[in-house]
């Protein structure tokens, strides 16, 4: 069977410039958009019109639901439909109205995915305000940040997050002038708000305010700014980034238009699961799709150690999913079989591979066999409540050999996603049943232009028979630049194309790889160029790793890398090997550290990698890179100058222990 071509040329590529403009390769969009990227609907002008159109069309449909508490206990969701939502958002709507505050000004909402967030959410794309998702992960300095920087005037609130604002007084009060609390206040908050000269609300007094009132709604435009959505970068302050009406509005068609010519349209049937952060784009396109089809969100409690509890009772039919959560249920997997004595392991290794082969051969999950998912698979779908049938894995990249095995074993597709906030969100996703697009991003959703750009201090080349470059996305989905920062715009969106700064690799059947960042190059002692994301690919296909970061520097001639190991793959190890004690002290071995090298250097070899990216020296840390130490960001992308700055002593170690 030929290949299937998922993407069409529309513009030819270009020879650089010598000294100027590197070259550029054609431009390409998806084959599903080749007559034209789909339109919006004329009255759909404004993210309120999702939410509008759903409530006139399916008033009785259960929009938000949560778990009802009862003595201590979690039991089944309860559903508010979509005209009891509305009716809460045209009353808080009033209420912000009636504190003096209007289009055009911002509004902070600070906590965790809950009904009261979505209802914040749609009260201001009511009135026109800008709404400014404050991050749960960044910390008070980035929170006070934020208000300061967006000029932040009115917050709302999970009850739990009110001290935090209260912290970012003085400073922000310049701007800051009310806060609702999603909940209750208490007697100490309402004191402290007092002191500092803040006005501060529980839910319900907010919600009087607005009762018997009626203002009108502003009318709103395409291109009005919608949110500021601040991501954190890898250096320096959070930066924010402008989305309009129209780039929301472009991407739920892309999306929409994919899913109905893929055969997985979205109805207003389907239950979804809001657990990652509202406060990133992923989510938050995710669930205003949601809310265009009129279907249901469920939210989560909020533990993450209780997540499978929530899945079971909510039973979602479209999971999203960071790797971080996809690696948890692939690990969790792994133990059960491990645990399940031989009989049991034979046979689903025995059901894995026949019905791999059969999908290798062309054939659908639900065809490749019917009667390994009923005996052997059936307790993977159930354990994600049984209804799931699309999985999609977005903010980092997916190992290949855990998607490889969800593939099979989930009884659902998964599928990979990659965006940016600057794009709105997703602008590739692979392509269900397409087993050959594994650890690819698939091709364009048809919303986007693409064609990559020449890095020729890295050897890529956007015109090469294997066409390598940094991506850039052309559209209607992109933002309208970082707010108060016109000079970091500049350097990323130039004649229209955004610059994502991540080199892409396209497929024979249009599907994107990403295989490298355009920044993280490093040069080592003897003039060698070092593409150090790539090589974190590449080491990362150690079953024996959970992670790694690769660093080197110019006044030394070899690598050296801190990697965090898989506790269930090294305690299996050490037990074959005679290394004793607990993982902390198997990690410490040298033995350990020999056999991770060891492995390494099997890598390499098999990829063809030259002598300067070989790992010389490694240091095990048991606890995975993580936010708290100001390692990783909130969507998982290591920050390279913290993790230096961190591990500065065993890197410092390495190098001297090596060169002896």
């Amino acid at each position: 069977m030929a290949k299937s071509q998922y993407i069409v040329e529309v513009e030819k590529g270009k020879e650089g410039v010598d000294g100027g403009s590197p070259s550029v390769g054609p431009v390409y969009r998806s084959i599903y958009a080749k007559d034209g990227f789909p339109e919006p609907a004329d009255d759909l002008v404004s993210a309120w019109d999702i939410f509008r159109l759903s409530v006139e069309k399916s008033p009785d449909n259960p929009m938000l639901g949560r778990r009802e508490i009862v003595n201590g206990k979690a039991g089944k969701y309860v559903w508010q439909t979509y005209k009891e939502v509305y009716d809460v958002v045209i009353n808080l709507g009033n209420s912000i109205r009636t504190i003096g505050v209007g289009k055009g000004e911002k509004c902070g909402i600070y906590g965790a995915n809950s009904p009261e967030w979505i209802i914040s959410m749609e009260a201001c794309n009511a009135h026109g305000l800008y709404c400014v998702p404050l991050y749960d992960t960044l910390g008070a300095g980035a929170i006070e940040f934020i208000i300061c920087h967006a000029e932040v005037s009115l917050a709302f609130s999970e009850e739990k997050k009110i001290s935090e604002l209260l912290k970012t007084a003085p400073n922000s009060t310049k701007y800051l002038k009310n806060i609702v609390s999603f909940g209750e206040v208490t007697n100490e908050q309402r004191a402290e708000a007092e002191r500092v000269g803040l006005e501060i609300y529980s839910w319900d007094q907010f919600l009087k305010l607005g009762e018997g009132k009626h203002f009108e709604l502003p009318e709103k435009k395409r291109n009005d700014v919608c949110t500021i959505m601040y991501t954190s970068g890898t250096t320096g302050d959070p930066k924010g980034v402008l989305l309009t009406n129209e780039s929301i509005i472009h991407l739920l068609e892309g999306v929409k238009k994919l899913l109905k010519t893929i055969n997985e349209e979205l109805t207003s049937k389907d239950v979804y699961l809001s657990y990652l952060p509202l406060a990133h784009i992923f989510d938050r396109v995710i669930e205003e799709l949601f809310i265009y089809e009129a279907a249901s969100i469920g939210f989560w409690r909020g533990d993450v150690k209780i997540l499978i509890e929530d899945i079971a009772a909510l039973k979602p039919t479209i999971f999203c999913a960071v790797p971080r959560v996809l690696e948890r249920i692939y690990t969790g997997l792994q133990q059960k079989l491990s645990d399940g004595g031989s009989i049991k392991k034979a046979l689903f290794n025995f059901a894995f591979n026949y019905k791999h082969k059969n999908m290798e051969k062309g054939k659908t999950h639900e065809q490749a066999s019917p009667i390994c998912d009923k005996v052997v698979f059936k307790k993977v779908k159930e354990g994600l409540g049984g209804n799931v049938r699309l999985i999609l894995s977005g903010a980092a990249p997916l190992a290949a050999h855990i998607e490889s095995f969800l593939r099979v074993v989930a009884c659902a597709h998964v599928l990979q996603g990659y965006g940016l906030t600057e794009s709105c969100g997703g602008s590739f996703v692979s392509i269900p049943n397409e087993l050959a697009m594994l650890g690819t991003v698939g091709p364009p959703v048809p919303n986007v232009d693409i064609r990559l750009e020449s890095v020729p201090e890295m050897g890529y080349d956007a015109l090469a028979s294997k066409p390598r470059g940094e991506i850039c996305i052309r559209g209607k989905t992109l933002f309208s630049g970082y707010y108060k920062r016109e000079d970091l715009t500049q350097e990323v969106l130039i004649d229209g194309w955004l610059h994502t700064g991540d080199v892409g690799e396209w497929q024979p059947d249009g599907a994107m790889k990403i295989i490298d960042r355009k920044k993280n190059i490093f040069k080592l002692s003897q003039g060698e160029y070092v593409a150090v994301e790539n090589l974190e690919n590449i080491y990362s296909h150690v079953a024996a790793i959970e992670s790694i970061w690769v660093y080197g520097n110019s006044y030394e001639s070899y690598l050296v890398a801190v990697v965090c190991p898989s506790k269930i793959q090294i305690e299996h190890w050490a037990k074959e090997h005679n290394v004793s004690g607990d993982f902390e002290s198997i990690c410490q071995n040298q033995k350990t550290k020999e056999f991770i090298l060891g492995e390494f250097n099997r890598v390499a070899k098999d990829k063809k990698l030259k002598g300067f990216e070989l790992i010389k020296g490694v240091h095990l840390d048991t606890v995975p890179f993580d936010m708290e130490r100001d390692l990783i960001t909130p969507s998982y992308k290591k920050k390279r100058p913290q993790l230096l700055k961190y591990y500065q002593k065993e890197i410092d170690e390495m190098y001297n222990k090596t060169k002896k």
